[in-house]
């Protein structure tokens, strides 16, 4: 049914029904409430759309970043190669573990990082490549995959955005050495906060999670130095019962994304490469004048966001001398940076919905 409140078609609508509701309070009265049997049930359940692979539940997305980095021995004096058009999390976490991102381009089309400039990234301080499969589309892994084995790089998947993604019928997160999913709410699955790390390595998940725990497999037995990125058994029931309803909501914004793809004229669509498999968790659009299009759709009550204005290079935390590093020539990340904007496609919207996104962008008569 169509889930316009006042009248606006929400960008986003997570969603929080009597399934999910009675799933927390059956955790909060049971007094099992962090680490326990949810979690470890989520654990196993996730596991199945990762192709089998061990699953360790943290408390955020960029805890799995950050964890998978130092589970992997990665630190000071290494250098990971990440795209730049991307949330600030993905170099955040290589940051925290004391590394040097590299940043790269973007192909055009994905939006997702160019493997050539991978290639040309590469040097010999590089422990790891950092794919992130932007808006729910994959990464070029079958070229990263080969790139990374040749050198001898660990791959660590930012699959935040790419539940149920999938690149020649192998899911995101069973392609690199880890993969590193958010259950943040906007998410195309959410647990209300959590993340998960998969790897299919079963010493690397041993490590993630003593990581997790402050070092500790047995109470008061530490072994390493850890922290605290338990996930709650409440998030965990909440993200149990989404789980249940990700292939079918996978199949609504892939069906709603056709929908626009026949419709919009007005913009550049997302185009989805040979073998990959979309999950939309955004619907990505290449448009000219953006400040106008915008306008308009927020007076037609058209929901509509920008991800991402900035480039992670040009922001505060990684300038260098007051201004972007000289060595990032990144012309495809400045463009898309400029062009992009995130349309309506999550499963909550009807036709009608969708009808009036494709009208209100046509009405602008703008394309890239």
């Amino acid at each position: 049914m169509p889930v316009e409140s006042d009248g606006l078609v929400p960008a986003a609508s997570p969603v929080i029904g009597e399934a999910e509701i009675e799933a927390a309070v059956r955790v909060l009265r049971s007094g099992r409430v962090v680490q326990g049997p949810e979690v470890a049930a989520f654990e196993e359940e996730f596991s199945e759309i990762v192709a089998g692979r061990h699953c360790v539940a943290v408390n955020s997305g960029t805890s799995a970043l950050h964890l998978s980095l130092l589970a992997l021995d990665i630190g000071p004096g290494d250098e990971v190669i990440v795209p730049s058009f991307t949330f600030a999390a993905t170099a955040n976490a290589v940051r925290l573990v004391g590394a040097e991102p590299i940043f790269v381009d973007i192909e055009p089309g994905s939006f997702c990082m160019d493997p050539d400039a991978v290639a040309a990234a590469v040097g010999p301080r590089t422990a790891a490549i950092m794919p992130v499969h932007l808006y729910g589309h994959p990464a070029a892994m079958e070229r990263i995959g080969p790139l990374a084995e040749r050198h001898g790089l660990a791959i660590v998947e930012d699959a935040a955005q790419a539940h149920a993604a999938a690149v020649g019928g192998i899911p995101a997160g069973a392609l690199g050495t880890v993969g590193c999913f958010s259950f943040y709410p906007t998410k195309n699955m959410h647990a209300l906060e959590g993340g998960m790390i998969t790897t299919a390595d079963a010493e690397t998940a041993r490590m993630l999670r003593l990581l997790r725990n402050q070092g500790m497999e047995q109470r008061y037995a530490n072994e390493v130095v850890g922290a605290n990125m338990r996930l709650t058994d409440v998030a965990a029931a909440v993200g149990r019962v989404q789980l249940t309803k990700l292939a079918g909501w996978t199949e609504q914004r892939r069906a709603n994304a056709a929908y626009l793809d026949a419709k919009i004229t007005a913009a550049v669509t997302p185009p989805v490469a040979e073998g990959a498999k979309h999950v939309y968790h955004q619907y990505t659009v290449r448009v000219g004048d953006r400040d106008a299009v915008q306008r308009h759709l927020d007076e037609r009550k058209v929901g509509n966001a920008v991800y991402y204005p900035t480039p992670v290079h040009r922001l505060k935390p990684f300038l260098k001398d007051g201004g972007p590093d000289p060595r990032w020539d990144l012309p495809e990340t400045e463009r898309a940076a400029r062009e992009v904007l995130s349309l309506p496609v999550h499963p909550s919207l009807g036709e009608d919905d969708l009808a009036r996104v494709a009208d209100a962008v046509n009405e602008t008569g703008s394309a890239s």
